[in-house]
C-alpha cells in the first residue's frame, strides 16, 4: 500500500494549485491599475453647453459639462453627445463651447461624443427655441421633430450622394426649355407682353404669367428680395410648375427653398416638376415612406450644403437649408399641417417665423384661402396673388347647385334627395367624354343609422354607442364596443327597422354601380388611395383629400354629395373647410366642365363656390370671427384632461390681465355618462398681441408642476385646431 500525499483529496481529484492570498498592498496596486486614467479638460473652450433630451419642462435649459481633452476635436457645436444626468446616461446636443461656466460646483465630463457630425445648425436652434416659446413647449421636444434619428452607416458613407448637384458650376441653375421666351405675335394681349418683359429682365415667369403680379413676384425672388404672397391658384395641375419656377428663381439668387405639402402624392407631383425645371440632383424629397436610412441620407445632403431645395411633408419645415430664400406652403388649411406631437406646431406658423428670421420670401398657396392666410394679407405681412376674373372664367369649371330655384322648379325632390336628378343627368352626359368624380364626405358604408319610425338615432343596448353597418352583408354593430345588434328594437317606438342617416363612400359606389351598369366604378379613400386614373369614361368615388388626378385635362364633371354633412358639423371651421374641400375637388375638373354641388344654393359657401371667390369668403369669414372673438382674430389656448387636473392647472396659471377664461366644460359627455373617465377642456382667449405672454404663463405653470414631479399633466395646446 502506497503512501498518500499531504492532502487526501489530491489522490482522487486533479485539483489546481491553491492560489496565494493577495496582500492589501497588492490589492491596492490592482485597483489603481483598473482605475481609468484621470481626465483633464480641453485646453480651448473647455465648457460645453448641452441640451439634454428630456421632456420635463423644468429642465428646459442648457446644462454645462466639461469637455475632456481627448474629445476636443470631436465635440463641435451641433454634434450629438451623451452625458450623465441624474444618475442616468442621456442623449443630448452640444449647442456651444465657452471658456467658463456660471455653475459654482464641480462639473461632470461629457460621457462620449456620439458623432462629430454637427446636426444642429445655429439657424435651426434659434427657430426651435422660438417655436418652443410660441407653443409653450420645450426645446428638446421641438428638436426631436427637427432632427431625424441617427444612422451611423449613412454618416460613414464616403460615396457622393446621388441627389447632390455638382458644386463646380458656381451655383448656376441649368437652362431649361422654359427659359426660351416665345415670339410675340402682333396684337397679342398683356400676358404675352408680360412674358416679353420678363424675358428682357432675365426672368421667365412660366405659369406665373397668368397672374398680374406673378412676374414681379418671380423677379423679386430672383433678386433675393423677401417677396411674400398669399396665392389663390387657378384650377388645373400647373400649380406644381408654378412652385418649381418660384424655387428656380430663388436658386438663381443663390438661395435655398423649403416646400411643404400635405401628403406624399403632392410631394411626388412637385418632385416631378422640380426635376423638369431644375434638372436632376438639384433637390431632395423628404417623406416618411422613404425609410429611416434613406431619409437621413437625404437630410444629411441638405445639412452638408449639397442640395438647396427641399420638398416634403410637415417635417420638412425644419430642413436645414442653407441661405434660405423662399418657403412654400401648399393648402395651408389641411389638418395634416398640424404636428400631432408636442408642442403641436402648425407648419404655417413655423414657416412664417422662419421666413421672418431669415429674411426670406414666402408663398402660402392653395385653391382656397384660409382665414389665417387672410389675416396675413390684412396685416400687411403678405400680399394677395391671384388671377383676374377673365382668366379665371376661362380656366374654371361651371358650378351648378342642385338646390337652386331653376332646378327645384324642374325637380321638386332635389331639395331633399341625396342624388338629385341634375347630378345624374350631368354625370351621364359627362361620361361620354371622360371620367366623373363623386366626392363623398365620409368613408365606409352606412356610418350612422336611425329608427325608421321615429328617426331617433340607433344606439347599442349595452353601451349606448352609435350603430353602423360595415358592409352590404353585415349586421348592425356598435361603433364603440363592436357588439352586434341583431335583435335591435327602438326604445322609443318599438320599431325594429332602421334607415341610413350617413352614407359612406363604399355604399355610394354600390348605388352608382346599379345606376351606371356599363361603367367601371373605382373608389379612393383611406383603405386605398388612388394616385391617378386614366382619361376614359368611368366613375370615381373618393373622400375629401383622396381624389386622384386624371391622366389628361381633368375630370369631365364632378358631383359633390352630402353638402349638409360638411356644413352642419359642430366646428368653427366647418364653412371654411367645406369650401376648401369643394374647391380642391372642382379644381380637378377640366375647363368648361360641370360641377354639381348637393347643397342649398343660398348658402354663402355655395355662393363663394359658384363665383370661385375664396378670397371674398375668407375676408367676410374673418370679419365675422373678429366680431365674435374667435380665432384667428384672437389667439386661444386649450387645456384638456381630467377634471381635477384641468382645474388644478388653471389655479396655478398667472394669466395676463387681458386673458379671458372660457369653461372648463365636459367633452364627449356621452362616454362620461357610461362610466368613462370624465374629461374637461378649458379655453383661454387673448388678443393676438398677447399670445407670447399667455404662452409664458402656461409654460411657467407647467414648469412648477414638473418640478413637483406631478405626472398627471393636462394637455396644453396653443392655437388648437378645434375650439368647438
Amino acid at each position: 500500500m502506497t503512501a498518500q500525499s499531504g492532502d487526501p483529496d489530491e489522490g482522487l481529484f486533479d485539483l489546481p494549485a491553491r492560489a496565494r492570498k493577495e496582500t492589501a498592498k497588492e490589492k491596492a496596486a490592482t485597483a489603481k491599475r483598473r482605475r481609468p486614467a484621470e481626465r483633464r479638460p480641453a485646453d480651448r473652450l473647455p465648457i460645453a453647453r448641452v441640451i439634454v433630451d428630456t421632456p420635463l419642462p423644468h429642465l428646459d435649459r442648457p446644462f454645462d459639462y466639461r469637455v475632456p481633452a481627448d474629445m476636443d476635436e470631436k465635440a463641435v457645436p451641433g454634434c450629438r453627445v451623451k452625458v450623465r444626468f441624474n444618475g442616468r446616461q442621456l442623449a443630448g446636443l452640444l449647442v456651444e463651447r465657452v471658456e467658463s461656466s456660471e455653475f459654482a460646483g464641480r462639473l461632470a465630463y461629457l460621457e462620449t461624443v456620439v458623432s462629430p457630425e454637427p446636426v444642429l445648425s445655429p439657424e435651426i436652434l434659434e427657430l426651435a427655441r422660438a417655436v418652443a416659446d410660441r407653443y409653450a413647449g420645450t426645446l428638446s421636444d421641438v428638436l426631436r421633430l427637427a432632427i431625424p434619428p441617427r444612422h451611423a452607416r449613412v454618416e460613414k458613407e464616403t460615396a457622393p450622394d446621388p441627389k447632390a448637384p455638382d458644386t463646380d458650376d458656381g451655383g448656376e441653375v441649368p437652362p431649361s426649355d422654359t427659359d426660351q421666351a416665345p415670339e410675340t405675335a402682333e396684337g397679342e394681349g398683356p400676358a404675352v407682353q408680360g412674358t416679353v418683359e420678363a424675358a428682357v429682365l432675365g426672368v421667365d415667369p412660366g405659369p406665373w404669367e397668368a397672374y398680374p403680379e406673378g412676374p414681379a413676384f418671380v423677379r423679386a425672388l430672383s433678386e433675393g428680395r423677401p417677396a411674400r404672397a398669399v396665392w389663390n391658384a387657378l384650377p388645373g395641375a400647373d400649380w406644381t410648375d408654378a412652385i418649381a419656377v418660384a424655387a428656380r428663381a430663388a436658386l438663381a439668387a443663390d438661395r435655398g427653398t423649403v416646400i411643404v405639402l400635405p401628403d406624399g402624392r403632392d410631394v411626388a407631383s412637385v418632385d416631378t416638376a422640380l426635376v423638369r425645371h431644375l434638372g436632376e440632383g438639384r433637390h431632395v424629397a423628404l417623406t416618411a415612406d422613404l425609410g429611416p436610412a434613406e431619409r437621413y441620407r437625404r437630410w444629411l445632403s441638405v445639412l452638408r450644403g449639397g442640395v438647396r431645395v427641399v420638398v416634403g411633408t410637415r417635417a420638412a419645415v425644419f430642413a436645414p437649408v442653407r441661405d434660405l430664400g423662399l418657403v412654400v406652403l401648399w393648402d395651408d388649411g389641411d389638418d395634416v399641417h398640424v404636428e400631432p406631437h408636442a408642442p403641436y406646431p402648425h407648419a404655417r406658423t413655423v414657416l412664417a417665423m422662419r421666413a421672418h428670421k431669415a429674411g426670406a420670401g414666402a408663398l402660402i398657396g392653395g385653391h382656397t384661402r384660409t382665414t389665417d392666410a387672410q389675416l396675413l394679407v390684412e396685416s400687411g405681412w403678405a400680399h394677395p396673388l391671384l388671377a383676374d376674373r377673365a382668366t379665371l372664367r376661362r380656366r374654371a369649371p361651371v358650378i351648378r347647385p342642385a338646390g337652386d330655384d331653376r332646378e327645384l322648379a324642374r325637380d321638386e325632390a332635389a331639395r331633399s334627395a341625396r342624388m338629385p336628378s341634375l347630378a345624374l343627368r350631368s354625370a351621364r352626359e359627362a361620361t361620354r367624354s371622360g371620367p366623373v368624380l363623386f366626392q363623398v364626405p365620409r368613408r365606409g358604408y352606412l356610418n350612422s343609422l336611425a329608427c325608421a319610425g321615429c328617426r331617433e338615432p340607433a344606439r347599442c343596448d349595452a353601451c349606448h354607442g352609435p350603430l353602423a353597418l360595415r358592409g352590404s352583408h353585415a349586421m348592425p354593430s356598435c361603433g364603440w364596443c363592436g357588439r352586434v345588434a341583431g335583435q335591435w328594437a327602438c326604445p322609443e317606438c318599438g320599431v325594429t327597422r332602421m334607415r341610413a342617416v350617413v352614407v359612406g363612400a363604399r355604399r355610394t359606389a354600390e348605388e352608382l354601380g346599379r345606376a351606371f351598369p356599363s361603367l367601371a366604378v373605382r373608389t379612393s379613400g383611406r383603405e386605398e388611395v388612388l394616385t391617378r386614373v386614366p382619361d376614359r369614361p368611368a366613375l370615381v368615388v373618393a373622400t375629401p383629400g383622396a381624389e386622384p388626378a386624371v391622366e389628361g385635362d381633368g375630370y369631365a364633371a364632378a358631383v359633390l354629395l352630402d353638402g349638409w354633412a360638411l356644413l352642419n358639423r359642430a366646428d368653427l371651421r366647418a364653412s371654411e373647410e367645406t369650401l376648401r374641400r369643394w374647391l380642391n375637388a372642382s379644381a380637378l375638373v377640366r375647363p368648361g366642365g360641370t360641377v354639381v354641388v348637393s347643397a342649398d344654393a343660398s348658402s354663402p359657401v355655395v355662393q363663394a363656390l359658384v363665383r370661385w371667390d375664396p378670397g371674398g369668403f375668407a375676408e367676410r369669414e374673418l370679419a365675422d370671427r373678429r366680431g365674435l372673438g374667435f380665432p384667428p382674430a384672437v389667439s386661444m389656448a386649450s387645456i384638456t384632461g381630467g377634471a381635477e387636473h384641468v382645474r388644478e392647472l388653471l389655479d396655478q396659471i398667472a394669466l395676463p390681465e387681458e386673458a379671458e377664461l372660457l369653461g372648463p366644460v365636459p367633452i364627449d359627455p356621452e362616454r362620461s355618462d357610461q362610466g368613462g373617465q370624465p374629461t374637461e377642456r378649458a379655453l383661454l382667449r387673448v388678443p393676438r398681441g398677447s399670445i407670447g405672454a399667455l404662452a409664458r404663463a402656461l409654460k411657467a405653470a407647467a414648469v412648477a408642476r414638473s418640478a413637483r414631479r406631478d405626472e398627471h399633466l393636462a394637455q396644453v395646446r396653443v392655437d388648437p385646431l378645434r375650439v368647438i
